[in-house]
């Protein structure tokens, strides 16, 4: 084997690996896509984003709330909050699993 054949490669593992990381980065997080909600003026994504944090607000729970607002509100991930928070990972997806089903059911009741 060449160096070439050698460096391309290990080229093409490094590129696979990131891009397998990235895909299972967005599958655990799965980033809240404000695209939904999201109309196409400064005032409608402002009004969405204050719908969203006013959803997230309604939580009782501080800790639910913190999470879920630098995941969807700051653009966090997981890793970062659990670092920031001194918890583990498994804990912020906890977290936010647990407080998205809440505001599913809360809003469920609402309409």
């Amino acid at each position: 084997m060449s160096l070439y054949d050698f460096y391309k490669k290990e080229l093409r593992r490094i590129a696979w690996r990131l891009q397998y990381r990235s895909k299972v980065t967005l599958t655990r997080e799965g980033q809240l896509k404000l695209d939904i909600i999201k109309g196409s003026s400064f005032l409608d994504e402002a009004d969405s984003k204050l719908f969203v944090t006013e959803l997230i607000n309604s939580l009782e729970s501080p800790k639910a709330r913190q999470i879920l607002i630098k995941i969807y509100v700051e653009n966090k991930s997981e890793k970062e909050i659990a670092s920031e928070m001194n918890i583990t990972q498994q804990g912020v997806n906890k977290w936010k699993r647990k407080s998205l089903k809440l505001l599913s059911q809360n809003s469920s009741l609402w309409s």
